[in-house]
């Protein structure tokens, strides 16, 4: 599962709200961490003294000392940690490292050095969430903020929401709440919204129109009354405290919004993709929702296999 996972920082405190959930996570999966720091050689102003090699050696050293530095704070913790400082883009060089060593899980912050914006994501943070091709956890550094330097790695997670549609692609992230769960003693929240289907019509709906939007929401959520108890009573959830929730609505989102601010919710889990889900994109619509909108720490279990890029010497097919 998670046996590699790494840590992108900045030197930033907005970065290392990250760091007590990598201890939370690392601890269940026996994870080693990387901590990674991307130097750009632009990125402290376009003076042509910056771009001395002396000056820039410095910063490539200050850097090092500042990931020993956290690097011993996660040992402390008994988490398996090691460090690297690479230079060239910030996200492009994440992503090629994911790509290159076969990191399974990225935990980073949704902010960091740039600071805290409207926005629900830096723009760093956005371009290594849609590039990267592996699970991430993303913590939401304006609630998160104060918690860096408590690298307990307790009761991060005590209640964790779920959402799924009843497919089996959906269920992929099962497995790996499941060990969350069973090392914090968390909750899991098993919850699937049946939609109300869209009736297109000009003209208000008619008595039939009704009868069967009603219809099929009753079949659906007959079905998923059905699935949700079977869920329940599967062998791995035993031991777990597990409740379920089956909710109607005209907006899944919206639904799954308000059930984690009812139900106070620590962590939101999971698939990338759903039955509807297309490999064309790496996240389907409620995971980008979740991503854009969530308030919440948020695992996204990525379901699609690794694209393979060709190489420099291969000849495309049709060239030969």
């Amino acid at each position: 599962m998670f046996d590699t996972i790494l840590v992108p920082l900045d030197g930033s405190q907005l970065a290392e709200c990250a760091l007590p959930h990598v201890v939370a996570v690392a601890r269940p999966f026996d994870a080693e961490a990387t901590l990674l720091r991307m130097l750009e050689k632009n990125q402290v102003g376009a003076s042509a003294q910056l771009f001395d090699m002396l000056n820039w050696q410095i910063n490539k050293t200050k850097a090092s000392l500042y990931l020993e530095k956290t690097k011993a704070r996660l040992q402390e913790s008994g988490i398996r940690a090691r460090t690297m400082v690479l230079e060239g883009l910030v996200a492009d060089g994440i992503t090629e490292y994911v790509k290159n060593q076969g990191m399974k899980l990225i935990v980073l912050s949704s902010h960091g050095r740039s600071g805290l914006t409207q926005w629900g994501l830096s723009s760093v943070t956005q371009k290594v969430i849609l590039s990267a091709q592996t699970s991430l956890l993303l913590v939401r550094a304006r609630q998160h903020r104060t918690q860096a330097d408590d690298l307990s790695g307790t009761r991060l997670y005590e209640r964790i929401l779920v959402p799924l549609d009843g497919s089996q692609r959906a269920e992929h992230v099962l497995p790996i709440v499941t060990q969350l769960a069973n090392y914090h003693q968390s909750q899991i929240h098993l919850v699937q919204v049946v939609q109300t289907p869209e009736m297109a019509r000009q003209m208000p709906l008619v008595n039939e129109d009704v009868d069967l939007s009603n219809r099929v929401v009753m079949r659906n959520r007959e079905e998923a009354e059905v699935y949700l108890e079977q869920l329940k009573s599967r062998s791995y959830l035993q031991g777990i405290a597990v409740q379920t929730h089956l909710i109607t609505s005209g907006n899944a989102a919206v639904a799954l919004h308000q059930l984690v601010d009812q139900e106070r919710i620590d962590m939101v889990a999971l698939c990338a993709h759903g039955y509807s889900g297309n490999h064309q994109w790496p996240y389907g619509g409620m995971a980008n929702n979740f991503i854009m909108y969530g308030a919440t720490p948020l695992l996204i279990v990525q379901d699609l296999p690794v694209r393979q890029e060709p190489s420099p010497t291969e000849t495309p097919a049709g060239n030969a």
